[in-house]
């Protein structure tokens, strides 16, 4: 039942708002089980090569981008406003829009997707500014 807890907005504002008067730190247990699950395992994988690749895909793909940038910054901040506003977060709203879909759910999920198919445009803009300057 506490893993479920996710999928109610009340309660991640209430984990999230140090000031709401609901405030409840139970979602902090779900997030350390998840590290205390999820660390050890990877670095089993990573270091020890116990597979020498995943399943599904040629290479483990680490992240190798150590800076901090615009790009990087601004994500953050729209990740944690979205997130904070609206209760949801992007990972138990998908699960909510298919166990229990609700309107505020199915907005935020349509909102998400619009959001991730925008950036992928820009990005895609911003990578290659020649491409849009020979297509007009």
């Amino acid at each position: 039942q506490l893993c479920c807890a996710q999928l109610l907005c009340l309660q991640v504002i209430g984990f999230l708002s140090v000031t709401h008067p609901a405030w409840d730190l139970t979602l902090l247990f779900v997030m350390a089980g998840a590290l205390l699950m999820a660390l050890p395992g990877f670095q089993l994988l990573l270091r020890r090569k116990i597979i020498s690749k995943p399943y599904c895909a040629q290479d483990f793909e680490l992240p190798i981008a150590n800076k901090i940038d615009l790009q990087l910054v601004t994500g953050a901040v729209l990740f944690g406003a979205g997130w904070g506003l609206s209760g949801i977060c992007p990972g138990p709203a998908v699960v909510a829009a298919a166990a229990m879909p609700s309107s505020q759910v199915l907005a935020f999920v349509a909102a998400m997707l619009a959001g991730m198919m925008l950036q992928g445009m820009l990005a895609g803009l911003l990578a290659n500014p020649k491409a849009e300057s020979a297509a007009a």
